[in-house]
Formats: C-alpha cells, sequence, structure tokens
C-alpha cells in the first residue's frame, strides 16, 4: 500500500523522535549529534530541518512526549481509585516511580532543564505534571480534606520535592531498597496535609 505524503512525513517525524529519544536516553543530549540521529532513523538531515528547527527541537519533541506518556501513566494510576484522596496519594507515588526510570530522568530531569533553559522547561512541566497535581489539591482543598490555604505554593513544594526524589534515586550510590523508602517517605508527607477529622 502506497503511503500518502503527510503519512510519510508524519512517519519520518516519527521515527526522528524515536531514535533521539533512544539517543539522548542512553548517552544525553551532549553526547549526541545530528548525523548519528539521521544516520540511524534513515532520514537526511534534510529531512530533519523539515520537522525541527535543529536538534534542541527534537529534543524539546522527546520531552513533550515522555512528559505525555508520564501524565497519562499517572492519570490512569490515579483514576483507578475511588477516593479523591487516595486519587492524589496513588498519583503521586506513580510519578515517583515512572520518574525512577533512567531514561526517563535523563530526558526529563537532567537535561531538559539544561537544553531548553528551565523557564522553558518550567512552562512544559506546568502544562502536565504540575497543572494535574493543582487540579488535585485544589479539589482536596475545596472538599476540606487539605486545609483551605492556597494550592500554588503547596502545589511546587511537592512537586520540586518529587522531582529532587527523583534525582537522587538518580545517583551512582543510590541502592536498591531507596525507591520503596521514598514512596513511603512521601506517603508520609502527604498524610501530613489531611485535615484531621
Amino acid at each position: 500500500m502506497t503511503r500518502t505524503r503527510a503519512e510519510q512525513r508524519e512517519a519520518t517525524r516519527r521515527a526522528l523522535v524515536a531514535v533521539g529519544r533512544r539517543l539522548f536516553a542512553g548517552r544525553g543530549y551532549a553526547a549526541v549529534g545530528l548525523a548519528e540521529i539521521v544516520r540511524e532513523a534513515g532520514v537526511t538531515k534534510g529531512a530533519l530541518y523539515h520537522h525541527f528547527d535543529g536538534k534542541a527541537a527534537l529534543f524539546r519533541a522527546v520531552l513533550e512526549e515522555v512528559q505525555q506518556e508520564m501524565g497519562a501513566r499517572v492519570a490512569a494510576e490515579a483514576d483507578a481509585e475511588g477516593d479523591p484522596w487516595e486519587q492524589l496519594k496513588a498519583g503521586c507515588a506513580a510519578f515517583v516511580r515512572a520518574a525512577a526510570d533512567p531514561d526517563v530522568q535523563r530526558i526529563m530531569l537532567i537535561d531538559g532543564p539544561a537544553v531548553l533553559g528551565w523557564n522553558e522547561w518550567r512552562a512544559i512541566d506546568e502544562a502536565t505534571s504540575a497543572r494535574h497535581l493543582g487540579e488535585a489539591l485544589a479539589a482536596l482543598a475545596e472538599a476540606g480534606t487539605i486545609a483551605p490555604h492556597p494550592v500554588a505554593p503547596l502545589t511546587r513544594l511537592l512537586s520540586g520535592a518529587m522531582n529532587e526524589a527523583v534525582l537522587w534515586l538518580a545517583q551512582p550510590q543510590a541502592r536498591p531498597g531507596d525507591l520503596d523508602d521514598t514512596l513511603a517517605a512521601l506517603s508520609r508527607l502527604l498524610d501530613g496535609l489531611k485535615v484531621r477529622t
């Protein structure tokens, strides 16, 4: 079956993102060159530049894909719970587990801010993870499950704590039980927010 030009363009874009993701995750952004990406994707540099302004734009597409997958995974695990409080806890734990993957850490938390700059990286994070966390906290505050203080600072504190925990888990000296310890500490931290009735 012959593909249309639009289908060919989309297949080329998908191939570039897939190869870029694999290489960026495996060796880091700085260690990967455009020539290697186009060679492994089986396309020309012209094809790459048709879709992306350069390596940083390709990386941004990879990061957005990783963020969307993370968001979907977190939402799925949270939605599996019936109670909004348990949804928050399940979603936060899902984020830490998913972000503990070395490929995700490299792309999302290590190279993301370095390649795109803090402001652009933050905007992508705000549009995905932080927005969902803020919405969940706002609903819990409105329901009286957590204290009705401003949600924006709490969102940033929790988001920062989870990101920092995942970066800590990425360190070479991390031990096999550190993820479980981190999840237990996160659960205790969240439980401290709940209004006692």
